[in-house]
């Protein structure tokens, strides 16, 4: 039997979870209060749900959890020969605020004074002995909702294995600002520019053309090549570290071309490992869309 305890902060994404792991035929239940949780497993282990072989049960700050009653709840289960596996599923304290302002939901521990940002602390506070001790954890900031789903199957469906990291290989330009979150900032403004050639200016990255015109030049195969190296290096040794989250930013001068077909290349060759989870993302492909005249217009000789 497969028992998966989902936990994590709230807004992270914890009901999306049990949601997909539903889907994938698991027996779920959200917001167990803990001590239910040994009797549940007991009535699970002596045979009742004989046709049910996955468990997923959802246990958060709602369920009155604190670290001593679920620590004994948890060496309980191990007492009677129960394996169990914690996914935590983790947000960043700026995403979670404004999740909770989008939805205008009050956080379960905002207390009297109703402020978000108090409530999110304190949860944490909480919930580090849990986190310390997941199996797997899920940052879901960068997130679509499709790609947790894609981490889920992964784990909890395929049976990959997973080395709580999760890798975003985003695109930028630097007109626009340096992304916030970036862990590694890459600026490759030192390529040749297709935007300097009127008939490839108001093409991008994503076009086979400016791709043969940036990867034409030795210099941005020789990038290629050692920038993909080093990030190789690094993802273990962040992963001995406990990251679980690393946002690549690769940065030219609009975000349009070059470091969008960098970003690609780079994203494409760190795919070829399964055992963390990797995204893409172009943040400032479109906003360079002004289109002068003398744009379409070929060049006078």
């Amino acid at each position: 039997m497969r028992f998966v305890i989902v936990t994590g902060m709230s807004g992270a994404g914890k009901s999306t979870a049990l949601n997909y792991l539903e889907d994938a035929e698991y027996f779920c239940v959200d917001n167990l209060p803990v001590p239910l949780l040994m009797p549940f497993a007991q009535v699970a282990l002596d045979g009742s749900f004989s046709e049910i072989n996955k468990i997923a049960l959802g246990v958060d700050i709602r369920s009155g959890l604190n670290e001593e009653a679920l620590s004994q709840a948890f060496q309980d289960l191990q007492d009677v020969g129960i394996r169990f596996e914690i996914l935590f599923l983790d947000a960043s304290d700026e995403v979670l605020l404004k999740r909770y302002k989008e939805t205008r939901r009050t956080h379960p521990l905002a207390g009297p004074n109703g402020r978000i940002e108090t409530g999110i602390r304190k949860e944490r506070e909480k919930l580090a002995f849990l986190k310390e001790r997941a199996d797997y954890i899920l940052d879901s900031s960068q997130l679509f909702t499709r790609e947790l789903k894609k981490e889920l199957v992964r784990i909890f469906v395929e049976g990959q294995s997973y080395k709580n990291l999760y890798i975003s290989v985003m695109s930028f330009g630097f007109k626009y600002g340096i992304p916030q979150d970036a862990d590694l900032v890459i600026d490759v403004r030192f390529l040749p520019n297709p935007y300097y050639d009127p008939w490839l200016r108001v093409l991008t990255g994503n076009d086979q053309q400016i791709i043969d015109f940036v990867m034409n030049h030795e210099e941005s195969r020789i990038f290629l090549q050692k920038f993909t190296d080093l990030i190789r290096f690094l993802i273990p040794n962040y992963i001995a570290e406990g990251k679980n989250q690393l946002v690549i930013a690769i940065g030219c001068t609009g975000g349009r071309h070059r470091s969008v077909v960098l970003a690609n290349a780079v994203y494409d060759k760190l795919a070829e490992d399964s055992s963390y989870g990797i995204r893409l993302e172009h943040r400032d492909i479109g906003k360079d869309l002004m289109r002068k005249t003398q744009q379409y217009e070929s060049p006078k000789a």
